[in-house]
């Protein structure tokens, strides 16, 4: 795909993004799209939320699970860009009505203490880089119609970011098996999943090393003080106004959003 070609594709999702209005899969209009084209195309997004004056905080991993892996038709899992204007505080309510179609995820944010660079990131690297981990969501949203999705559409999405939320509780990774960490998801007071840090990667610190790993190859490294969202634990529950969600992960604590309209 030419240059001009990615370009307005990337501006295409920004407006998708900023006034709100789904458009039509890139895959549907150009079948011959690439996760290398689509990459670019991210990047082009990006840069226009950053001239906007935000500020990229960390990263996001996606596409986690075989589930979501079969569905998809991948065997890897992607990367999003995570921006200062995503960040909410807990507590603070999420308007449904500044995202398209938004949906909750619960899983497990990790906190660098120190830069992290691939190849060659193992699992205990990553714990030795990790200041500390807590319970988040991720509400994802796509600026492609009806989640009508492949994986170069929600790669060209930045991975369908929406915004999140990080819990309160913070700990040190090396206190726990992330692995075997249990997770409640509650919706409206509800139970609606079960789930251990095992469902992403075999263990989120797992799919930690494979974003340092993957970004390493491009001669980019994870820094210090970034936020890293490591993979969904749970379903994607879609929310409306007035619904409230609540995780908590054994030995680890909790985390609650709330949604307006």
């Amino acid at each position: 795909m030419d240059a001009s070609t990615l370009q307005r594709y990337g501006d295409e999702l920004y407006q998708a993004l900023v006034h709100r209005e789904p458009v039509a899969p890139l895959t549907e209009r150009e079948p011959g799209i690439t996760i290398d084209d689509a990459y670019q195309i991210q990047l082009r997004m990006i840069q226009h939320r950053l001239d906007a004056g935000e500020r990229v905080v960390g990263k996001k991993i996606g596409v986690t699970s075989k589930v979501v892996m079969d569905m998809l038709g991948v065997n890897q899992p992607d990367f999003g860009h995570l921006l200062s204007g995503m960040a909410y505080d807990e507590g603070q309510p999420i308007s449904v009505g500044s995202l398209i179609a938004p949906r909750a995820e619960a899983e497990v944010a990790f906190i660098l203490a120190r830069n992290l660079e691939g190849p060659g990131v193992t699992a205990a690297d990553v714990l030795r880089a990790t200041d500390c981990v807590m319970p988040c969501f991720e509400i994802v949203d796509s600026r492609i119609r009806d989640w009508k999705i492949r994986i170069q559409d929600t790669v060209a999405d930045n991975a369908s970011c929406g915004v999140f939320t990080l819990g309160g509780v913070r700990r040190s990774p090396r206190d726990l098996d992330l692995a075997l960490a249990g997770m409640v998801l509650e919706k409206n007071g509800e139970v609606i999943s079960t789930s251990t840090g095992a469902s992403v990667q075999g263990s989120p610190v797992n799919a930690v090393a494979w974003l340092a790993n993957t970004l390493g190859r491009l001669g980019i490294a994870l820094k210090a003080g970034d936020v890293i969202l490591s993979g969904s634990q749970s379903p994607l529950v879609p929310v409306v106004a007035g619904d409230s969600l609540h995780c908590s992960v054994g030995g680890l604590g909790s985390a609650s959003v709330r949604f307006v309209a």
